[in-house]
C-alpha cells in the first residue's frame, strides 16, 4: 500500500510540474505574439522609414538547397533600401568559424545587388536573437530600428527590444510553409520561453559587449 500511495504521489508530481511547464510556454508564446500587435510590417509601402534595418543571419544554405529563410531577408533589406524605408543594413550573425561567416556572406549577396558599401554595417557576435537586438544598441549605439526577418521571429525580437528599452519596429519577410513551417514554429514556442526566462528570470547577457562602433550618420537618440 505504502509503495502504491508513493507511486501516485510521485504520478501526481509529475503532471502537476508538466502541466506548469507547458502553462508557462503557452503563456509566454501568446504574450510575445501580442505584444508585438501593430509594430509588424508586411508591405513596404506600410512601413515607417527609419536609419537602419536590423537583418538577423542564418545560414544561406540548408546542406546544399538554398535557404528560403535566408533569401528572402536578403530580398527584403534589398527592397527596403532601395525603397527608402531605410538608410544602413546592420547584418548580424554568426561568425563560428572562417569557413562560416553569416554577416559576411550577406554583405556579399547585398554589394551584388548594388547596396553601397558605406551603408552595410556587420556584427559577427550576433550569435542568438538576443546579442543580435542587444548588440545593436550596447555596441553600435541604435535605440531605434526596423527587425528584417519571418515573422515568427520578429515577434521575439521585438519582445527582447523591449526588455532591453529599444524602440523596434519590424518587417515581416515570408516563412516557409508545410511541414517545415510546423516544425519551425513548435521549435518557437521553447525559443519565447527560454527569451522570457533569460529576460527575467536568469538575466542573460550577450556573448560579447565589444568597443562601441557607432554607425557615422545616424542618430542615438529617440527623439
Amino acid at each position: 500500500m505504502a509503495l502504491r500511495r508513493r507511486l501516485r504521489q510521485t504520478i501526481f508530481t509529475l503532471i502537476g510540474c508538466t502541466s506548469v511547464v507547458v502553462l508557462i510556454m503557452a503563456a509566454s508564446d501568446v504574450a510575445i505574439t501580442l505584444n508585438a500587435k501593430g509594430r509588424v510590417y508586411q508591405k513596404v509601402e506600410e512601413l515607417p522609414a527609419q536609419q537602419v534595418g536590423l537583418v538577423l543571419g542564418t545560414s544561406k544554405y540548408i546542406g546544399k538547397t538554398p535557404n528560403p529563410y535566408y533569401t528572402h531577408r536578403i530580398d527584403a533589406a534589398e527592397s527596403l533600401y532601395q525603397a527608402g524605408k531605410i538608410e544602413h543594413l546592420l547584418l548580424s550573425g554568426d561568425n563560428a568559424h572562417r569557413s562560416y561567416n553569416e554577416p559576411w556572406t550577406m554583405k556579399r549577396d547585398l554589394r551584388q545587388a548594388g547596396i553601397p558599401e558605406d551603408r552595410i554595417h556587420l556584427d559577427y557576435a550576433g550569435f542568438r536573437t538576443l546579442d543580435s537586438v542587444v548588440r545593436a544598441k550596447t555596441v553600435f549605439s541604435l535605440v531605434r530600428y526596423t527587425v528584417i526577418s519571418q515573422q515568427f521571429h520578429c515577434e521575439r525580437a521585438l519582445f527582447l527590444a523591449d526588455v532591453n528599452n529599444i524602440d523596434a519596429i519590424c518587417y515581416a519577410v515570408p516563412s516557409p510553409q508545410g511541414w517545415a513551417g510546423i516544425k519551425i514554429r513548435a521549435r518557437e514556442v521553447l525559443a519565447r520561453t527560454k527569451a522570457v526566462l533569460d529576460s527575467f528570470i536568469l538575466n542573460v547577457k550577450p556573448k560579447f559587449t565589444g568597443p562601441k562602433e557607432p554607425i557615422s550618420g545616424v542618430s542615438n537618440s529617440k527623439d
